[in-house]
């Protein structure tokens, strides 16, 4: 039949009925004819509509007695004079029958349609040697199986149909996936090692027998041979690359060409780019977010992980052995995986050679290792029972795990029993190992010339103090004793080929790690040089490990000193002694957040380091809103409270202390239900896999803050305490008179009182309830440096300056008089050269800090700061001349007198259209308390001013704002500050707030900042005018003055931002001790007020001379030394 009508000859219309399609749909047949095709005429050909095909029926073939033989290529129709000649050959030959019934033929299996003695084509492997193999080969899929056996591409593989029966569980457990897209684009690869894959697993919840939690994974693209790697931390990734590169190039005389990998900062550094560059390998990486990119390996690393995961279900060894199980599952894998574009293993593209694999073993199965190490009795067992765990390296013998010595070993007289069943296997650690049996085993070098032993061991010391031996972990040791194999055995096992490393998955120990860190002393250990490259003592115990020290430590130091481990000890007694976790299972649909050790050293205003600081902190990032955390919101002090609780102290004459709470987060409550792993380094020795259930507030938990401030705020309130009410990190106290001041910024507390005797009750009672790790006069507060004199309080960053300086090395820069020049301005500089954003805006976010105690750089940063989205290096100089005018004015502060009148005054001003791009106003505004400078503000203006009472309204109203705030917080110091005065230099600014008429001159003004008006009214404000050449405020946006006019007009109304009041006390002081005889005096002096300066190789009359240098402008003759002392 057809569908064409073109070419039927001797067409006949008719209906014949109907035809049916696959799809249901129907065809009608409208008449019918002939086709010719060369000799070959057909006859009664149906046209039948909406057919596609021309169709030939070999039923219909057959009713005129031709014969139809089909064969693997073609179809031939014979003709009938052939019956007679083949019918004995065709009925020799015959293995089935197939009857016509209709125009089909059935076969019926019941009935003698086949032959007597069918002929067998290939022998079937039962169901208990195929799933033997199939456990062999690292539970290898089936058609990879039958496909290694039919085409004969490894040696040892019996040559057999292997059938499978239902499914395997373990496969089910380790395999079981959602469907994946499949692979459209072959390799461009023309040879090997011409692109390598590179990906990164981890980390693993639960670390190797070596502590180690990542796993590297190289893919060749032409060969697909991998190589694993197992890693501490991912900082040692491009130093296994750097020498796997190497490696492979002199191995196989091969360069490599590209290497492609995502875009984790573990292949993404300036270490491997440089290394690139040398070698000139191109890097390639995925698009963010777009694994698929780099397919590849991260297919190798699933198959990878399934396969181990899988022989680890199969066998039932703990999860510590995952490294072993991926070690294997590469190993055996490179020999049996079957690339398709070649048709070959991937081990005989790379080494030109069929793997043999007759030798491979299910991995984890029971084994019996010849004890040829000790010296046995006559009747003693030889051997110790073990399971298998993979193949060396570097020798022809099988890795083992011994439980009697509970050390892996390389053995080649190794019996198995690969026929056990899974139900005898140990489904627990508990069922394995008994931990509790360890004991530290030194390597001893093998007595025979002929082997050689390389030997690992852990530190398994015990801890003598049992109220925290719990925290910490004794390992099993991972001992590897490599022999030589036995001479009647060699031929079972292949030699490794001639690249130890190019087949390696890294044997799972660290490179190298000091003898001067194990527990024992004075042990003799075999020699580094052997063949199979004897590696060190491993110590996990008390020591931590060596990536998860931060700071400006090496690795190597942190370990030496024992400060650190008793800072470790330190940290997890606190957490015991307050409770704050419990250790259990992870319940199902819970995640665990992982934890990390940080280090610090703690320093004093000289920079001398005091004390040695290790914090076990949370992984916050990992938190989801919701699920781990509701509320995270906690009330921290303003920089503005905390002058402003200077000032009245220094104006009331209260001394300030300060006091630091102990691990302050650990006494915060939690409602949720938070789980965290185990401290890295102290893992539980019966439930490694266990995870500690969170009763109180980590370190870097979301709502470790809130949970914190909650419970020291009900303690303070529940005390008789009363809450401030702006500030609610201002808690007071008062009885009759006597007033008690507590200010707290997170776990930092600073109080003071006008009775002594108060400030010893507060102190008292936060020791009862928490652990204060400082209690003393108040000298340091959050960066800035307070230094509390009879006459005054200097406030200060003179550390922090010397800091910046070095942090920027710029501290042989040329000394500069004013932060920002006068002309040219800074503008937007478009064709200028760009430069690195992130040095820029660090550069800008260390001024702002340092603006907290130096208004006199305010406006310069303020104005840098406006360019951080594309800075030039014309703003990079802008920046660079703030810093050289920190050189020459380090010790510059703010000066807060004592004994003055506890008034607030407000200062405002404005620079009529000085941004030159935008031609807007920047609005500057600061205020006073009692003579101190307690708060000041910079901001360029949102909107362009119309004229300059505009421009000098604006900042007067945010002015306004911020003494609104100072008043209501002077109500709970008890004071009830109305009609402010409010100084402005613009006579039509004053006139607009005093009038409520609105006329066309303030209109166009946005109605947020005509509240101004109200507190007018109110009499909360009285706006003043003052002239402007002898305004009072040096403000930040008056940044054109040079040095003698700041200070004139600092000197003129009292406000001293620099320490020339605390060096006319330091000058009385000095007069008084020089006159004594006192050969210390000097010494004295520097103990006194070293601190406040920078350069430390002069003497401190010198240092005197030079900071009054830099306050004057010009030398100080003798004379005037003279007249100051």
């Amino acid at each position: 039949m057809t569908g064409c009508r073109s070419i039927l000859n001797d067409f006949i219309p008719n209906n014949g009925g109907s035809v049916s399609f696959g799809n249901n749909a129907k065809g009608w047949i409208v008449g019918s004819g002939s086709v010719s095709g060369g000799n070959l005429k057909f006859k009664d050909v149906s046209l039948v509509e909406n057919l596609k095909f021309n169709l030939l029926s070999v039923s219909q073939l057959a009713d005129k007695n031709f014969n139809s033989f089909f064969t693997k290529d073609s179809c031939k129709i014979l003709s009938p004079e052939i019956n007679s000649k083949i019918k004995v050959l065709i009925d020799q030959h015959t293995l089935l029958t197939a009857k016509r019934s209709g125009n089909v033929y059935i076969v019926d299996m019941t009935t003698d349609s086949q032959t007597s003695s069918p002929t067998c084509l290939i022998a079937k492997a039962s169901s208990s040697e195929t799933t033997l193999w199939h456990r062999r080969l690292s539970h290898l899929n089936h058609q990879t199986l039958h496909k290694l056996s039919t085409l004969s591409l490894v040696r040892g593989l019996p040559s057999k149909e292997f059938h499978f029966e239902g499914q395997c569980e373990s496969c089910l457990k380790g395999k079981q996936h959602k469907t994946s897209h499949k692979s459209i684009e072959e390799s461009k690869t023309t040879n090997c090692l011409n692109l390598l894959h590179m990906d990164l697993f981890g980390p693993v919840k639960v670390a190797s027998l070596a502590r180690k939690r990542y796993c590297l994974v190289v893919v060749d693209d032409y060969s697909r041979f991998c190589w694993t790697f197992f890693l501490f931390s991912k900082d040692e990734t491009s130093d296994k690359i750097i020498a796997l590169v190497t490696h492979l190039e002199r191995q196989f005389s091969l360069p490599v060409k590209m290497i492609r990998s995502d875009n984790g900062t573990e292949f993404k550094n300036q270490v491997l780019d440089k290394f690139c560059i040398s070698k000139g390998i191109l890097k390639q990486y995925s698009a963010p977010r777009t694994p698929a990119q780099n397919g590849v390996v991260e297919r190798k690393n699933r198959t990878l992980i399934e396969a181990a995961r899988t022989m680890l279900a199969d066998s039932g060894l703990p999860l510590s052995f995952w490294a072993e199980a991926v070690n294997t599952a590469c190993y055996v894998l490179n020999r049996v995986h079957i690339v398709k574009r070649h048709n070959k293993t991937a081990y005989e593209i790379l080494y030109k050679i069929k793997p043999l694999i007759s030798f491979f073993k299910v991995f984890g199965c029971p084994c019996f290792i010849l004890n040829t190490k000790d010296s046995l009795s006559k009747f003693a067992a030889k051997v110790d029972s073990g399971y298998f765990v993979g193949y060396s390296q570097t020798s022809k013998a099988y890795r083992a795990f011994n439980l009697r010595t509970k050390i892996i070993e390389e053995s080649i007289d190794v019996k198995f029993n690969e026929l056990a069943s899974t139900s005898s296997f140990p489904s627990a650690p508990d069922d394995l190992f008994d931990l509790e049996s360890f004991s530290f085993i030194p390597s001893i070098p093998s007595s025979s010339p002929s082997s050689e032993s390389c030997q690992t061991s852990e530190d398994l010391s015990s801890i003598e103090d049992d109220s925290v031996s719990k925290f910490f972990t004794s390992f099993p040791s991972h001992q590897i004793n490599s022999q030589e194999a036995n001479s009647q055995n060699q031929d079972d096992i292949p030699s490794t080929p001639p690249s130890p490393v190019l087949d390696n998955a890294s044997i799972d120990v660290p490179d190298h790690i000091p003898n001067s860190l194990t527990p024992i002393e004075n042990l003799s250990y075999s020699d580094a040089a052997s063949s199979n490259n004897c590696l060190d003592i491993i110590p996990f115990n008390k020591n931590h490990p060596l990536e998860q020290i931060l700071g400006d430590l090496s690795k190597g130091e942190a370990l030496k000193d024992n400060n650190w481990v008793e800072a470790m000890q330190d940290e997890l007694l606190q957490f015991k002694r307050k409770n704050v976790w419990t250790l259990c299972p992870l319940p199902d649909g819970k995640y665990p957040i992982e934890t990390r050790w940080v280090f610090r050293n703690k320093t004093d205003d000289r920079g001398i380091i005091i004390k040695n600081k290790a914090r076990l902190v949370v992984q916050g990032y990992c938190q989801e809103e919701g699920i781990d955390y509701d509320e995270t919101f906690a009330p921290v002090a303003r920089l503005e409270a905390i002058r402003l609780f200077l000032a009245f102290a220094i104006s009331h004459n209260i001394k300030v202390y300060q006091m630091d709470i102990k691990s302050a987060f650990l006494y915060g409550t939690i409602k949720e239900e938070v789980y965290v792993c185990q401290p890295p380094g102290f893992d539980d020795v019966h439930h490694p896999d266990w995870v500690y259930k969170l009763d109180k507030a980590l370190y870097g938990l979301k709502q470790a803050p809130r949970a914190w401030y909650d419970t020291l705020s009900q303690f303070i309130l529940s005390n008789n305490f009363s809450q401030g009410t702006i500030d609610k990190t201002l808690f007071i106290k008062r009885v009759d008179k006597e007033l008690l001041l507590v200010q707290i910024y997170v776990d930092d507390i600073i109080f003071g009182s006008t009775k002594q005797s108060m400030c010893e009750q507060f102190s008292k009672l936060m020791s009862s309830k928490f652990e204060m790790s400082a209690l003393s006069e108040l000298k340091t507060f959050l960066g800035l440096q307070v230094k509390q004199t009879p006459h005054g309080t200097f406030i200060h960053q003179s550390k922090y300056v010397k800091d910046l300086l070095n942090k920027f090395d710029m501290n042989d820069c040329k000394i500069i008089s004013t932060p920002m020049a006068t002309s040219p301005g800074i503008c937007s500089d478009d064709n200028g050269e760009p430069v690195d954003q992130t040095l820029y805006r660090c550069m800008i976010g260390s001024l702002m800090y340092l603006t907290a105690s130096r208004p006199d750089i305010m406006y310069a940063t303020c104005v840098c700061a406006r360019y951080q989205s594309a800075p030039k290096q014309s703003h990079l100089s802008f920046v660079k001349r703030i810093l050289r005018y920190l050189k020459g004015t380090p010790v510059l502060g703010i000066w807060y007198p004592a004994n003055q009148i506890c008034k607030l005054v407000g200062f405002t001003d404005s620079d009529y259209v000085g941004c030159t791009l935008t031609r807007k106003s920047t609005s500057g505004g600061c205020q006073f308390f009692a003579g101190c400078l307690v708060s000041w503000q910079s901001k360029k203006q949102t909107s362009v001013s119309n004229s300059t009472a505009e421009a000098e309204y604006i900042p007067a109203a945010h002015c306004t704002a911020q003494i609104l705030w100072l008043q209501y917080q002077h109500l709970d110091f008890g004071i009830t500050e109305l009609k402010t005065p409010l100084l402005i230099d613009s006579e039509a600014a004053k006139n607009i707030i005093k009038n409520p008429v609105y006329h066309s001159k303030t209109k166009h003004i946005e109605i947020r900042h005509h509240f101004i008006r109200d507190c007018f009214e109110k009499g909360l404000i009285v706006p003043e005018h003052v002239s402007t050449s002898v305004k009072s405020v040096p403000p930040p946006n008056h940044h054109c003055l040079g040095a003698p006019g700041r200070s004139a007009l600092a000197d003129e109304y009292g406000i001293k931002f620099f320490e020339t009041e605390v060096f006319l006390s330091i000058a009385k002081d000095i007069k008084q001790r020089l006159a004594e005889t006192d050969s210390k005096a000097e010494l004295l002096l520097k103990v006194s007020y070293g601190s406040i300066f920078q350069n430390q190789e002069d003497s401190f009359l010198h240092r005197l001379v030079f900071v009054f240098y830099e306050l004057c402008g010009k030398p100080l003759s003798d004379s005037h030394i003279k007249g100051v002392l």
